[in-house]
């Protein structure tokens, strides 16, 4: 019988091929309870959580890992002490960022987490060039573009999460009125994430029956006014923090696609070129992600009144990255230039 060399198993041992990889930045409620759900579906073989409070992060990564050795998975995570420990990431999130905090203007924050992101993204340029970046930090749509511009990527691998988290409060918000068909509901969304999203009733259905047939115009105007202000109702309930559990959930269904190439359509924040007449802007349309990123964008047929909304969710986010622009705020002097 053939033995291999003690060698030669420790080369074949080395040269293979290694599980998926995420890295998460920003280990706060929403980054750790990403991690947390990956853990539990044993979505991918390793997980590293970056943070500046490292000790922090330390714990909650240990916690993790064992349970997912209770729930029987395989998943470790761990803490990425220096950037260099991202490297080979197959899929990188970013949630991390500052909150508004009192005196602080719009344009204040803006700058503030536009400055976070470029920074944070340089090093996923230069750790983990082949990744897929998904970010989650707000202004959601404003930041996905700084990591576009900043990264050079392919704009199919930087990718936004709002339009699944928006869309899966209308869909509970349907549920409430409705009290029926649970997990049969698909609530459409799509445009800036903020209070100019455009929820779109006419693509929503319950098993397949359009809400349009099921709800009173009424009641449809009272659930997209409450999923335009979903996140703002959950901040007032807590007084001292935000949602994460929903925003992680939708942020784990989208490393799930990825890492999985199941190339299922999602609505997303992508950058737009041409699509709906915009370029140069980033809004939340459907998509389907697969191994790639973003592996087709889809343009759905929008009713006048649709599109005056969307323009008016578009125009929103353009403002925004303007006063960047305005601020001389990207390193290619090309992407300084406003257009219209």
């Amino acid at each position: 019988m053939f033995c291999p060399a003690p060698g030669s198993v420790q080369r074949k041992r080395m040269e293979r091929k290694k599980g998926k990889k995420v890295t998460i930045i920003g280990a706060g409620n929403v980054g750790a309870t990403v991690a947390y759900s990956l853990a539990m579906q044993g979505t991918c073989h390793e997980i590293m959580l970056r943070d500046r409070a490292s000790e922090i992060a330390k714990g909650k990564a240990l916690d993790m890992s064992q349970a997912a050795n209770a729930a029987r998975q395989h998943t470790l995570v761990r803490v990425a002490e220096k950037p260099e420990d991202m490297a080979e990431s197959d899929v990188v999130v970013i949630t991390a960022g500052s909150p508004r905090k009192p005196g602080m203007s719009r344009d204040d924050l803006l700058m503030i987490n536009a400055e976070i992101t470029k920074q944070v993204i340089h090093d996923v340029k230069e750790h983990a060039p082949d990744s897929i970046v998904i970010m989650v930090s707000n202004p959601l749509d404003v930041m996905t573009y700084v990591a576009l511009k900043e990264s050079g990527f392919p704009k199919e691998r930087v990718v936004g999460m709002a339009g699944i988290l928006d869309s899966a409060r209308m869909a509970h918000f349907i549920y409430e009125k409705i009290g029926y068909g649970a997990g049969q509901i698909r609530a459409s969304v799509m445009g800036g994430h903020g209070d100019d999203m455009v929820p779109l009733p006419k693509f929503s259905t319950v098993a397949g029956v359009p809400l349009t047939d099921i709800l009173s115009e009424d009641e449809i105007v009272e659930i997209v006014e409450r999923t335009k202000h979903g996140g703002a109702e959950i901040v007032g309930y807590l007084k001292t923090g935000s949602a994460y559990y929903a925003p992680a959930k939708a942020t784990a269904i989208m490393v799930e696609a990825i890492l999985k190439d199941t190339r299922q359509i999602h609505p997303c924040a992508v950058y737009l070129e041409g699509h709906y007449g915009y370029n140069d802007v980033v809004s939340g349309v459907p998509v389907a992600l697969g191994a790639n990123g973003v592996e087709k964008l889809f343009e759905m047929t929008l009713s006048e009144g649709q599109k005056r909304k969307f323009a008016k969710s578009v125009a929103s986010v353009r403002s925004m990255i303007n006063v960047l622009k305005e601020n001389k705020f990207f390193t290619n002097p090309e992407d300084n230039i406003i257009s219209e």
